[in-house]
């Protein structure tokens, strides 16, 4: 099933492997992104869907040093470039929508702010990657350091918030993009309001879980005025506890977010298991029934393997399957799964930051 067609709203995959959100920190001067993102992105088109690395919505949405934003117009031209390479290579591609909220720093925040979030709690241990001599993504040297400490969001600017989301979508559409994924997972901004430990709020966006699960909704209905129905997707991390995001009762949290998601009526759900070493598997029970909760296409991502895939689609609680660090170092991907051909080792080294070497270099086994 791994190599049958799909249809994902508007769009017509002609395989069922997806290419999943990772950061790769290659952004030029101003996070605009460049002819080598291009390059990067286009080489892996034979993904039957390609979903950006994170993209900020704003400055104040970036946590991270050299991440490619969506807000201003050299950007949008930028990403233009991008899309015109991947379509060129007979590419789909969505943009990821992101805002980090208190996983950032002062020195990547407008006016050396403090960051924002759904409450003024810090993620000990939780760093970012910041430039602290500015020396830009070619010289790949950058420093891990604690997230600074936010300051909660007040009712007024998580409706600014809201609308910088809707904006940034319309921009994507802009840029020629295919569609967009609302980023709620890992422990950034959304997911800050979903999780109970990291809400404290006691206004209508905490404290109970339909308040906690208010903002999820409010960004995803904004979204879908924009773009329509078909071309939005969003991505959870349920059962995981990142960067400091824990809920007190992840099933339900998380079955209910997926209601909300059928309600606004999104195009697919991008599910993000864990995928560290010895990590838990998620209970067979739950993605059953996320199946019967929501209606629309569902993505896995997580440690997947061509035969893990198999299982997961004739299961039927899957529909499509992201392989994410494997894209990293194999470009041509598909047709490796396909035949069974060795993968390529990515170049751990060279994941953030730096220039074409463990970004654009990796052969293909059949040279284009």
């Amino acid at each position: 099933m791994l190599f049958t067609s799909y249809r994902l709203g508007q769009l017509d995959l002609p395989n069922r492997i997806i290419m999943p959100p990772m950061t790769r920190s290659r952004a030029g001067v101003g996070n605009v992104p460049t002819a080598l993102m291009a390059e990067y992105y286009a080489q892996r088109a034979s993904a039957g869907l390609i979903i950006t690395e994170g993209t900020q919505i704003s400055q104040q949405g970036q946590g991270y040093a050299w991440t490619p934003g969506i807000h201003s117009d050299e950007q949008i031209a930028g990403w233009r470039g991008v899309n015109k390479a991947v379509h060129a290579a007979g590419g789909r591609i969505f943009a990821q929508l992101w805002h980090v909220g208190r996983i950032s720093h002062v020195a990547l925040q407008p006016h050396r702010a403090a960051p924002v979030s759904s409450s003024p709690l810090v993620a000990n241990g939780v760093k970012v990657f910041i430039d602290p001599e500015g020396k830009g993504p070619q010289a790949g040297v950058g420093e891990m350091v604690q997230h600074s400490t936010p300051r909660a969001l007040s009712e007024t600017e998580i409706a600014q918030v809201v609308q910088e989301f809707a904006t940034a979508a319309c921009k994507a559409l802009d840029a020629d993009f295919d569609g967009v994924e609302i980023h709620g997972a890992n422990g950034y901004l959304i997911n800050q309001f979903i999780d109970s430990q990291a809400n404290s709020r006691i206004d209508d966006y905490g404290g109970s879980l339909h308040n906690r699960l208010r903002f999820l909704r409010e960004v995803t209905e904004a979204v879908v005025a924009v773009t329509g129905h078909e071309r939005v997707g969003v991505r959870l991390a349920p059962l995981t506890t990142l960067q400091g995001a824990v809920d007190d009762t992840p099933q339900a949290t998380y079955l209910a977010a997926a209601k909300v998601l059928d309600e606004v009526g999104v195009a697919y759900i991008h599910i993000a298991e864990a995928d560290w070493d010895d990590a838990p598997e998620m209970p067979a029970a739950f993605k059953e029934a996320l199946r019967m909760i929501y209606r629309g296409a569902l993505i896995y991502a997580g440690k997947y393997t061509a035969e893990r895939a198999e299982i997961a689609l004739c299961s039927g609680w899957a529909d499509l399957i992201g392989f994410g660090r494997p894209f990293v170092a194999n470009p041509d991907l598909p047709e490796r799964l396909r035949n069974g051909w060795p993968l390529n080792v990515p170049d751990t080294g060279r994941l953030f930051g730096g220039g074409a070497a463990g970004y654009t270099d990796y052969p293909f086994v059949v040279q284009n």
